[in-house]
């Protein structure tokens, strides 16, 4: 598991450097928010459509390991690309190539989580989802870190340079891991369009795992948002653009913090009810943020809103694993994955285009209030169909 979990992470840290590079760059070299909304989005929409098929290829290869290694090269390819066209070459091209990367985007978290049903013996399964939760937080936490670091120290140039590295230290890692059967034999596979369909109406029609999918991706809706609030925030508090990414550290270590120490809580309670409590209670925590009158004060009030997010993501994970059979695996991972990735990204691009308009006090508390309502219409979901039957 140790390859796997280096393996996932490197991964990881680039994907999380990403988005919030792509918007320094793009606000550095343009100064546009509307641009640097849709080159975010346009670097994560494309997941909405390749997740399904992604998830539904992997339940039937035993290429997993090359799929990994090539999503990397390409995201890769395109960073270092970026570097040469933003701001010199027509608008257009920096999202194009943006969403380039983005067609394979799913690999990184679906095409991962969906191999650990496989890796781990059941009764190992809630500690493996407490560390899985662990490495998104790790990468979480670096990569915004370690963006904003160097793009301050040194330049958001040099920040791009170090997601190719890490995406090609990343393709060396995924060549250590274990080559896994398919999950689906071949003679028991469907045609392959029905078999994407199955994934999709597998989500829809299972009521926990439909209420925590519809949560979980309401909330990346939000987050998405946030990637263009938090940088513009910053002036408000006198501090560089670049300082959004240390507020995103510290919501993260709170958040990795509660993930680990609680994520048993998963095999006691309802994965899909700690799902919908935990992003409620980020939402009742992010009201504070307004409020913040420094950057310190905002950097504790995110670590304290990361500790009541915590418990979200091993709980989502949960959710897939218990509500899913194996050979769904792959399917349900990539195709959640891709909604909210998908939902990120339309966030990020509204937020390009809203967040000069309202303000980034208003696009806060709007954040805050969204969240709460993200758990809302999770649980109001799961009331429908009690009602129906």
């Amino acid at each position: 598991m140790t390859a796997y979990y280096l393996a996932a992470t490197l991964a990881r840290v680039g994907d999380e450097m990403v988005a919030f590079t792509v918007v320094l760059l793009v606000l550095d070299r343009t100064d546009s928010p509307a641009l640097a909304g849709i080159t975010g989005a346009a670097y994560a929409l494309p997941a909405v459509i390749t997740g399904p098929l992604l998830g539904t290829w992997l339940d039937r290869t035993t290429y997993r390991r090359t799929a990994l290694g090539l999503n990397q090269a390409l995201l890769g390819a395109v960073m270092l690309s970026l570097l040469f066209a933003t701001g010199h070459a027509p608008d257009w091209v920096t999202p194009a190539l943006a969403s380039l990367a983005g067609l394979t985007l799913p690999m990184v978290s679906g095409g991962f989580t969906s191999m650990l049903p496989t890796l781990v013996p059941p009764d190992r399964l809630a500690k493996a989802n407490s560390w899985e939760a662990a490495s998104f937080g790790a990468a979480t936490i670096t990569g915004p870190a370690a963006a904003a670091t160097i793009a301050a120290a040194v330049s958001v140039e040099a920040a791009v340079v170090v997601i190719a590295v890490t995406a090609t230290l990343s393709i060396v890692a995924i060549a250590g891991l274990p080559a896994l059967p398919a999950a689906v034999v071949a003679e028991d596979r469907e045609p392959f369009l029905a078999s994407v369909i199955g994934g999709l109406v597998h989500l829809v029609r299972t009521p926990p795992l439909r209420a925590s999918t519809i949560t979980s991706t309401l909330l990346m809706g939000s987050v998405g948002v946030l990637l263009i609030t938090l940088p513009l925030h910053m002036t408000a508090l006198g501090a560089p653009r670049s300082a959004a990414g240390y507020l995103w550290t510290a919501l993260e270590i709170g958040s990795v913090t509660t993930a680990v120490l609680l994520g048993r809580l998963q095999t006691r309670w309802r994965p899909e009810l700690i799902v919908m409590v935990a992003v409620a209670a980020y939402g009742v925590g992010m009201t504070t943020w307004p409020l913040a009158s420094t950057f310190p004060i905002l950097l504790l009030l995110a670590a304290a809103t990361g500790l009541l997010e915590g418990p979200m993501l091993p709980a989502m994970f949960a959710a897939r694993q218990q509500y899913s059979p194996v050979e769904l695996q792959g399917r349900v991972s990539t195709t959640a994955a891709s909604l909210r990735v998908g939902a990120a990204a339309l966030g990020q691009a509204a937020g390009g285009l809203l967040v000069p308009v309202v303000g980034t006090h208003t696009a806060l508390l709007a954040v805050a209030l969204s969240l709460v309502a993200a758990a809302g219409l999770g649980q109001l979901s799961t009331v429908r169909q009690a009602v129906h039957a």
